[in-house]
């Protein structure tokens, strides 16, 4: 791997944070692995390697059910500024619009496929005068609906004939998996048009029964807005939008969803009020009620995950699920109060498949899956929560006791 002088970045700064700075001129006679070679080593590590993390002065490292994990790889015991400079260049290869973006706002996002092994999603980034980058992992296989244990009242969504449906969390929850796996039942089941407009593409679907077309920002389209007024002119009956960054972008998806086309999108938010507020948020206060009235009408499903770490290690979703009833569309279009929550809507919506984040953590805890505090520190109301459990906690300490007796 070649190495390029960073001018730009302040001598005594580059030395600071790098204690082994001494131990490079020793490593010059060591062959530094390619970028590829790297990536495969890391892979390596597990089959549940979820991100590659690579920073100026550390290791490479993994991420592993939610920690850091070093990775030693010969030749590179770690990063220097100039490592990741150049993993960076073999990463965004000839992308000259992600070269543009990561100068001009710093980051950069792009797809990058590891022949035979996996595809990535990258974020390159700089960071006090360096760079740095992020790499999720992508799997080969595209989730399959019926196996990845969503929910099954999530199946009606791949019926809806228009209208936007939601998929909201944190970066890392599973928004996108969740997804693709909406995507590939429609795929197999609908001989439609599908148009997904991503940053970057991460899952590839064929054609199956659907004829689907997946752009991607900044190699195929310069803005999701763009591409999204765009794909009303291609006839396309589900539009996929990777996220609904601005205004533009969801007066644009409203329009969709208003004239017929069923609209998907992400936003990073932990649940479905917090979704509402920010999608609202969006406009001026003067044109606030008129999105309220026309989001209500065209939201069908809001559903919203976390990543919980679980027993005996590994993680699972939560996810709660906000249908459109009248009861929800009221509460969208003419706000929230006292005993008129969309949390109210939901927990009194079982019968038609609604769900709230805190009603499926604690079911997940009393089902032996989640340790107590584990579900508490994820939840949206711990105090309730823990009200809750009190049966089931006053039972465990029970029986710890009766464990801990039987052993004196």
């Amino acid at each position: 791997m070649g190495t390029t002088a960073n001018p730009a970045a302040p001598a005594p700064a580059a030395a600071k944070p790098v204690a082994a700075t001494p131990a490079v001129a020793p490593q010059a006679a060591v062959t530094v692995p390619g970028t590829d070679t790297i990536l495969a080593a890391m892979l390596g590590v597990s089959k549940q390697v979820s991100d590659l993390i690579f920073s100026p002065g550390r290791p490479p490292q993994v991420e592993l059910s939610g920690q850091l994990t070093p990775v030693k790889i010969p030749g590179l015991p770690f990063l220097t500024p100039e490592s990741t400079a150049q993993i960076a260049i073999d990463l965004i290869g000839k992308n000259k619009g992600a070269v543009e973006k990561l100068k001009v706002e710093g980051s950069c996002d792009i797809s990058y496929s590891l022949r035979g092994l996996s595809r990535f999603r990258v974020n390159i980034f700089q960071q006090r005068g360096t760079c740095a980058i992020v790499m999720r992992v992508i799997p080969t296989d595209i989730p399959d609906f019926d196996t990845y244990q969503l929910p099954p009242q999530l199946a009606a969504i791949t019926e809806l004939k228009n209208g936007i449906v939601l998929v909201t969390g944190p970066t890392g929850s599973g928004k996108s998996s969740t997804l693709a796996a909406i995507i590939n039942k429609i795929n197999q089941q609908s001989a439609i048009h599908i148009v997904t407009i991503e940053d970057p593409i991460e899952f590839l679907h064929p054609h199956r029964k659907a004829t689907i077309h997946q752009r991607e920002l900044h190699s195929d389209t310069p803005s999701f807005a763009l591409a999204l007024r765009a794909a009303l002119r291609q006839a396309p009956k589900v539009i996929l939008v990777g996220e609904m960054r601005d205004k533009e972008t969801i007066e644009i998806a409203l329009e969709a969803a208003e004239t017929g086309h069923l609209v998907f999108s992400t936003l990073h938010t932990v649940d479905a009020s917090r979704t509402v507020e920010r999608i609202i948020g969006v406009f001026p206060l003067g044109d606030q009620q008129a999105i309220k009235s026309r989001f209500a009408k065209a939201f069908r499903y809001i559903v919203s995950q976390r990543l919980i770490p679980k027993k005996g290690g590994g993680r699972l979703a939560a996810i709660e699920i906000l249908i459109s009833t009248l009861r929800t569309r009221e509460y969208v279009e003419k706000g929230e109060g006292e005993g008129k929550t969309l949390v109210d809507a939901m927990q009194d919506g079982s019968l038609d498949g609604m769900q709230h984040f805190d009603m499926v953590v604690e079911k997940l805890i009393r089902d032996g899956l989640l340790e107590i505090e584990t579900g508490l520190s994820y939840a949206t109301n711990p105090g309730n929560l823990r009200l809750q459990l009190g049966d089931y906690i006053d039972e465990q300490a029970e029986a710890a006791a009766k464990a801990g007796g039987g052993k004196t």
